[in-house]
Parts: structure tokens; sequence; C-alpha cells
């Protein structure tokens, strides 16, 4: 039977119709429009998911949403991103629209379930996720499960300390892998620099402000003194917080996804090579990183592997 995945973001969102194999069949895409209040944003996501739902066979819906989220009852304890989503019930709200059972789950938990199911990942057991991308996100599954501690909400990886007093980051706290690696730290790096390095290639055509991580990644490559001052921070803090996932972990596989991943084999091969300064002996040789492959389609594939889980059905 098919299965509707839902990838909720702040900003867009996207509801495909999956298969048994991992296909998407049909999709629909459309801006969230988080201004005009949770139920709004509710009946435009029923909306999409009876019109691919109509004239399928449907086992159940996956949503995949941002933010700390009670997974036993699909509530939405708390998104930054959604304002007055405060205990949120939109499992419940989704269910009555559609007349169909739906699983709600944390997006980069989701992300982590669909790289284990249908990604790179596919039929491991020890698995470690980042998504790299306005923020850090991830996902832990060990012995097939996925963790989510004692309160549902764990595997805050983005938010693990890799340097002490380090940059502030939006949580608060000083350090984060997210105030270090992110593209919202990466942005702050560049605005905070454009004083200093006024003559940087980065600033040719484009102002501080209109500088995009790719851009930085793109002018690092050819050499330029800042973006790679900026790709070296972002590189070491990765390196490090994987380095310690391993050794956390013990993971057949660290899966790197997010739009910062697009810029592949470029980040991916100093990360493997640093990470390793900070790999325990006996641990160097047991895993492998990698960068996702479901690109655009992660979110909508990850969603419908929550219902997966949930029935026990992969």
């Amino acid at each position: 039977m098919n299965i509707v995945g839902v990838d909720l973001g702040g900003t867009n969102y996207a509801v495909g119709l999956v298969d048994e194999s991992g296909k998407i069949l049909a999709r629909i895409e459309g801006e969230t429009k988080v201004h005009e209040g949770p139920d709004a944003v509710v009946e435009r996501l029923a909306s999409s998911i009876l019109s691919l739902s109509k004239g399928n066979s449907v086992l159940a819906v996956g949503i995949g949403s941002p933010g700390s989220i009670d997974h036993l009852t699909g509530t939405v304890k708390f998104s930054p991103n959604f304002p007055g989503w405060i205990d949120f019930p939109l499992g419940e709200k989704i269910e009555k629209l559609t007349s169909l059972k739906v699983f709600v789950e944390n997006d980069a938990n989701a992300y982590a379930l669909g790289e284990r199911t249908f990604g790179v990942a596919k039929g491991l057991d020890h698995v470690v996720c980042l998504t790299l991308g306005t923020g850090i996100g991830g996902g832990v599954i060990t012995h097939g499960v996925l963790l989510r501690g004692s309160t549902g909400i764990g595997a805050e990886l983005g938010h693990m300390n890799v340097m002490p007093n380090g940059p502030k980051c939006g949580c608060g706290a000083r350090g984060c892998l997210e105030a270090l690696a992110s593209a919202t730290a990466i942005k702050n790096f560049v605005k905070d620099g454009f004083e200093r390095h006024k003559d940087s290639s980065l600033f040719r055509n484009k102002s501080a402000e209109a500088v995009t991580p790719k851009d930085v990644f793109d002018h690092a490559k050819k050499g330029d003194q800042f973006a790679l001052e900026i790709f070296n921070i972002v590189v070491d803090a990765l390196a490090a917080a994987v380095g310690s996932l391993i050794n956390i972990f013990n993971p057949q596989i660290v899966v790197l996804g997010g739009g910062m991943a697009n810029a592949g084999e470029f980040l991916l091969a100093p990360i493997e090579e640093r990470a390793k300064n900070y790999v325990l002996p006996t641990m160097l040789g047991t895993y492998r990183i990698a960068l996702s492959r479901l690109g655009k389609d992660a979110g909508i594939l990850g969603a419908a592997s929550i219902v997966y889980e949930r029935l026990g059905k992969k």
C-alpha cells in the first residue's frame, strides 16, 4: 500500500504519495503561510493529502515537523518557526479532516528514518544522521531503534558543544555545532568579517548580506583566504562533532544531508580526514561517513518512513 509523506517546513511544505519502493508517485508543494495561523496550515495540508490519496490505497500519513514533538500523540509541543504552535494537536486535526491514520515525528528524526529505509543507510541498524541547513538537526538509530530520549525530544545533535565559549547559538548557549557549522553560522561569519576582509572575492559583486554558504564554498575552492577561513571553521566543528558521535554511538554510518551537503566531496573529504583526530583508535575502520543521496525527496521519504517505523513494516 502507498503512504502519504508530509514534509512540513516553516516556509514551504511538500506532500508526496510514496510506494513501498520509495518512489514518489505524485507530489504537491506550496507555501506554508505560517502567518495565517495553525488551522489554516492544517486545512492546506489536509487538502493536499486528500487530493493525493483520492483513488489510491493509502496505509497512513507520516508528517515530519520541526520542533519538539510528542510522537505518541502527534502534538507539536513547541516549534520556533511556528509562532503559536504550543501543544498543538497536529496529528489529531489532520486525522479528523482526512479520516486517515496520522503519525507525527520531529523532521530530523524523520530524516534519519528515511535514510535507513530508502537512503544510503538502507538496512543498517546503527546510524547517525546530521542535517546541515539553516540550523543543524540530527537523528540517531541504534539496534534498529530510533532514539528519542526520556521525553521524546532527544538527539538534538546540533546543540552539542564543540567550542566552549564559542559563538552564541540561537538556543542561548555558546559553542554549539549549529553556531559554528550551519548556514546561519556561515552567514554570521561573513557579516562579522566583512570589515577585515573587504578585499575578499566574496564581496566583488555582492554585499555581505547577499553572500550564501554556497558562495563561501565556491570561493574557498578557488583559494580565497577569507572563504577558506570560514570553511575550515565549519569543517573543524563538523569533524569534532562527527568524531564524538562515532565514539558515543559506534555507528556503521554517519550520514550528512541538508542543503549544505550539496558541496559534495569538497566538504566530505576533509571532514572524513579530520574526524580521525577525534575518533578512538579502536573505532577507526568501523564506520563510514557518507553524503545523503535522497536530495529534494529526503523530507517526503523521511515522513513516509515514520509510518513504517510506527507500524513495524520495515
